[in-house]
């Protein structure tokens, strides 16, 4: 089955060009577009895609404001929120909010598309060009609060903890610790189940927020 996406930004040529990207793409299906944050919610909600490409800066309603209401909704899409380098903090408001990751509109088209599949297969999407500045600048505002849960991670989970916060992949996270992917994707897997956390985005903002990694050592 294809991949339904809507895609959500105010310029007409971004959409247009996002929509030849897509379309050229075999199992992508756009079933929507939206110029504004309200309109995003309204469509999202008539066509049921699996993806919602959120721009944060639009009219009316933004990019954010549309996200949560998508996500505390029954059966919510997953949401990747398309932005620039000027805006980390509503990036950081995104990743609380449960968006399932960010991307940069300058990445290049097949980045988008490995973004999209990777989101559909249930993981999360975290641009590692940003990462570490955006969750470091911001969870590095307050002090941490260590977490009880923290408690039933084995020494190795707590270690690939550390490595989801750089935002880095599972193959990436392998070749770091010298196991196969299919290991690490099981630890993610009860790092993520232990932690009582939705995706490896909640990941990365619960270890910053919790004092697992400090502002700068990612």
């Amino acid at each position: 089955m294809s991949i339904r996406i809507v895609i959500a930004d105010d310029q007409a040529m971004i959409r247009a060009g996002l929509r030849m990207i897509l379309e050229a793409e075999p199992g992508m299906d756009v079933v929507g577009e939206a110029a504004d944050g309200r309109e995003a919610v309204a469509v999202a909600r008539r066509t049921r895609p699996d993806i919602v490409l959120m721009d944060i800066s639009m009219p009316r309603l933004d990019g954010l404001s549309a996200a949560k209401e998508l996500l505390d909704a029954p059966s919510p899409p997953k949401i990747i929120t398309l932005t620039t380098f000027d805006s980390d903090e509503n990036l950081y408001a995104a990743l609380q909010a449960g968006t399932s990751g960010f991307l940069l509109k300058v990445s290049p088209p097949e980045q988008l598309l490995e973004a999209i599949r990777v989101v559909h297969a249930g993981d999360a999407l975290l641009d590692p060009a940003v990462t570490s500045r955006v969750i470091a600048s911001f969870a590095g505002r307050r002090d941490p609060t260590p977490s009880p849960r923290l408690g039933e991670l084995t020494p190795r989970e707590l270690e690939v903890l550390r490595l989801l916060a750089r935002g880095i992949t599972n193959a990436e996270i392998a070749k770091e610790l010298f196991v196969g992917e299919a290991t690490v994707k099981t630890h993610v897997a009860r790092v993520l189940m232990k932690l009582d956390l939705r995706d490896r985005a909640q990941a990365v903002v619960f270890a910053y927020e919790s004092g697992v990694v400090r502002p700068g050592a990612a």
